[in-house]
């Protein structure tokens, strides 16, 4: 799978920020990266997403790929970051 190492990835730190994420949002050309937090739900998308669980150097320790939405990726140990990418951004 080759994926698009040029996306754009902004970071959510406001509570707004971080409880909206990419929901309610179509036709999305960017990733988000949420800091210290372990699980993410997909209620409310328009889109599949993958989503990379990493710690607190950065290191992928889960990858989730096509979540679709209304689902839930449940608390895992020792992760600090998730990124969200839009599918179509491969």
């Amino acid at each position: 799978m080759k994926f698009n190492s040029n996306i754009k990835i902004k970071e959510c730190r406001k509570f707004k920020d971080r409880l909206l994420g990419l929901m309610f949002k179509k036709n999305i050309d960017y990733g988000i990266k949420i800091p210290n937090c372990n699980s993410i739900h997909t209620f409310f998308m328009f889109n599949e997403i993958d989503i990379f669980m990493c710690d607190k150097d950065d290191n992928i320790l889960y990858t989730y790929y096509n979540v679709k939405p209304f689902r839930i990726i449940w608390p895992k140990k020792n992760i600090k970051t998730i990124y969200e990418i839009p599918i179509k951004n491969r």
